[in-house]
């Protein structure tokens, strides 16, 4: 056991230093070669493309890996408190690492990257990351939170496709629009109901009074809190997506009828 703690912070700590490198030193070098683009835009935009870039890097490694434990690992599905979190303790510590990073990055580049609402989400994370990682509690909810992850690779590349100057009508960025507004409200708002039912379902047993004070009150108000801003986050997209494809709609109506006229 003692063993198995020093790899997860051995993990964790991989991880951070991944992310720093990331940000750094690759995404620069890639963005470079893939996107021309990239050279022409303003310090503070190179930084939020870095951190955009590692954004997606993280997702899509995480959001893999919280598939896999979703559909395989058995004794975490069958006991979603105590059951052997090994497989999610290591995907938890990838995150750990990446939110601590990721923290660091918003405060040093505050005037180009700061927003208080990240900075919530990542200390709510990290504060109920602590109770999986420390006394290896919950592991099915910590895990089924990560599945949030699969929306954001779409949220950076609307800010990709708008930094290099796409119109918001242009057909990748209206597929990309919808497809994020698809997947935003299928992984953080259509599973709110099977992530609270299963919650539901544990309150009042054994395995729930088991659960320390301070494990509960992480669970309950990390989880809580973490949705709000899920559900206000899908107001905005939403509204924005909305507000695009009427967009597309007239400007396609009005080609039509200046066609007519000609």
């Amino acid at each position: 056991m003692e063993f198995f703690n020093q790899l997860i912070l051995a993990v964790s700590v991989a991880s951070f230093i991944t992310f720093q490198v990331l940000f750094h030193y690759l995404s620069s070098w890639v963005s470079t070669r893939v996107s021309p683009g990239f050279k022409k835009l303003s310090e503070k935009q190179k930084i939020e493309w870095n951190s955009r870039t590692v954004s997606t890097f993280h997702a899509l490694v995480v959001g893999i890996f919280c598939l896999y434990i979703l559909h395989f690992d058995d004794a975490v599905n069958e006991d979603p408190v105590w059951g052997d979190p090994a497989l999610v303790k290591l995907n938890v510590a990838i995150t750990t690492g990446y939110l601590i990073s990721d923290l660091l990055l918003i405060f040093y580049h505050w005037k180009a990257i700061g927003d208080k609402f990240f900075v919530v989400h990542h200390l709510a994370a990290l504060y109920a990351y602590y109770y999986v990682l420390g006394q290896g509690l919950l592991p099915y909810f910590a895990n089924f939170r990560l599945l949030a992850e699969f929306s954001t690779p779409c949220v950076n590349q609307r800010w990709f496709f708008e930094v290099l100057g796409y119109p918001k009508s242009s057909k990748p960025n209206i597929a990309n629009g919808v497809m994020m507004a698809v997947i935003f409200f299928l992984v953080r708002i259509a599973v709110m109901p099977i992530y609270y039912e299963r919650m539901f379902s544990i309150y009042g047993t054994e395995a729930f009074y088991r659960l320390p004070f301070g494990g509960r009150s992480a669970w309950m108000c990390s989880s809580i809190c973490l949705d709000v801003m899920n559900v206000m986050w899908m107001h905005r997209i939403a509204r924005g997506c909305y507000r695009v494809l009427r967009y597309r709609k007239k400007t396609e109506e009005d080609a039509q009828q200046n066609g007519k006229i000609d």
